[in-house]
């Protein structure tokens, strides 16, 4: 029986920002993919509106196997808190176990000051700045306490975690990571952070700095894979952990933009910003580069910034890469069975 394997977009935009409607192209939320294998969903990231735009797709709460959190910026995690509440009032008899909420630990140390800042920039949380995703879950908990109690005592419903079991991702004791001096450590192999019998995810850590540790996953099936970037520049763990998939799904910024913007704020904030972009992103091009020395067999961009460009924007990927091209507005499903995409590459190449 085919498990028909295949990636929903519920959300493609990237960055802490409201992209709004534009003439250009559509609109947007926020970075936040499902992975469904069979009837089995597994959630990548859950960016603005994704609890909103789980429901659009006609997925149920008890679908849900597992969400795997990329990184921890608030793109990338800020609906975590409407899939928690709604997921876990939403859930009854069909449940099939606990979800599991996976991504990086505590940072444990802070990273080094940007050199334009001025005096006095310290974290905001002085005796937990880095929190890592089982304290994320757990302060989101803390903060919807009235909510959790009235509706433990009042409608008898059991903890959430009865439903939800957060934990940070355990980094292989070989990796040679240090969040400063070693964020993205050279020739890493991939590790396996999930299983169950009809997937297997496998991570690796990617360059997004400052923040880290930030991972990448891949999700394997016996019909098909699917690699999913996370934020990061170009990098080789991503090329390993990708060899060969069926799909990758890049993020991709045009850099242009960000040149162009951020005339609101201060100079040393737009230099600053610009050269995160700069050292922490991946344009189209590069992501074309990347699929290509992966072996992908087709090519998916996502986590576009700005999520409001005219769609000629991301087109450059078709440039460095000879497979099928994919720049997928939210709610649209991408089959990534093996069959399917040779079928796919055949014809592409073929063109």
């Amino acid at each position: 029986m085919s498990l028909s394997p295949r990636i929903v977009t519920l959300g493609t935009a990237g960055g802490p920002r409201w992209w709004g409607p534009s003439r250009k192209g559509p609109r947007r939320h926020g970075i936040s993919t499902a992975v469904v294998v069979g009837e089995a969903v597994y959630l990548v990231d859950c960016g603005r509106g994704a609890s909103t735009q789980f429901a659009e797709a006609g997925f149920e709460p008890h679908q849900l196997r597992g969400i795997f959190l990329t990184h921890l910026h608030s793109d990338h995690a800020v609906d975590l808190a409407g899939m928690l509440l709604f997921g876990w009032m939403m859930a009854g008899k069909q449940q099939r176990g606990r979800v599991q909420v996976l991504g990086p630990g505590d940072r444990s140390v802070l990273p080094p000051l940007n050199a334009h800042a001025g005096p006095g920039v310290r974290p905001l949380f002085e005796d937990a700045p880095t929190a890592g995703t089982a304290a994320m879950v757990e302060n989101l908990f803390r903060a919807y306490s009235t909510d959790l109690t009235d509706r433990m005592l009042d409608s008898l419903r059991p903890s959430p975690y009865t439903v939800f079991d957060a934990a940070d991702i355990q980094l292989p004791t070989a990796s040679g990571f240090h969040p400063n001096d070693n964020p993205t450590p050279a020739g890493m192999e991939p590790f396996t952070v999930y299983a169950d019998e009809l997937v297997t995810v496998t991570a690796t850590l990617v360059a997004h700095p400052p923040i880290a540790p930030a991972f990448a996953f891949r999700f394997d099936t016996v019909d098909g894979s699917v690699t999913v970037s996370g934020d990061t520049a170009p990098c080789e763990n991503l090329v390993r952990l990708a060899q060969g998939t069926d799909l990758l799904l890049h993020e991709a910024i045009d850099l242009g933009w960000a040149e162009r913007s951020y005339g609101d704020v201060d100079e040393a904030t737009r230099i600053a910003t610009i050269e995160h972009h700069l050292k922490s992103h991946t344009t189209p091009r590069q992501a074309g580069q990347i699929a290509a020395a992966a072996g992908a067999r087709a090519l998916a961009l996502h986590h576009l910034v700005p999520g409001d460009a005219d769609p000629s924007v991301w087109r450059e990927a078709a440039e460095t890469f000879d497979g099928p091209v994919f720049v997928p507005d939210d709610l649209e499903t991408i089959s990534f069975a093996r069959r399917e995409m040779l079928a796919a590459s055949t014809t592409t190449n073929q063109d």
